[in-house]
């Protein structure tokens, strides 16, 4: 019986990952002010099965997860919970954001992405916060 309970745990672990990420959007800009970096936000729906498996394979990978919280502000939203900034567009899901540190849309694209995908969403991000400086 144990055994069965430790793989149910598992197993509901490894297929439903959780973004632990803040939800506060202007704690995201003060934060990227003091630390020189862009924010990536990230907008969902509850019961958007793309979102879940973007967050539960992409988001997952061990060097997107580095380069994310090396290079960028992570910041998660649900349209269904949050009160999102209105520059922001919340349908079709899953949105993605990059932005500059003043909040001025770099970057945006939508859907579920595999890792070289949003790692070039990445790049192009970076390439275009370097272009407008």
């Amino acid at each position: 019986m144990k055994n069965l309970l430790f793989i149910i745990l598992l197993a509901t672990t490894l297929f439903s990952a959780n973004l632990d990420w803040p939800s506060d959007y202007d704690q995201a800009l003060v934060d990227a002010k003091k630390q020189d970096k862009l924010i990536y936000l990230f907008i969902t729906s509850d019961n958007c099965k793309w979102c879940k498996k973007f967050a539960n394979t992409t988001l997952q990978d061990e060097l997107i997860k580095k380069r994310l919280h090396s290079e960028f502000i992570t910041i998660h939203m649900s349209r269904d919970k949050h009160s999102i900034p209105k520059q922001f567009e919340t349908a079709p899901v899953p949105r993605h954001y990059f932005t500059d540190t003043e909040g001025n849309i770099l970057y945006s694209s939508l859907g579920h992405r595999g890792l070289p995908c949003f790692n070039a969403f990445m790049d192009n991000a970076q390439e275009q916060f370097e272009f407008n400086k």
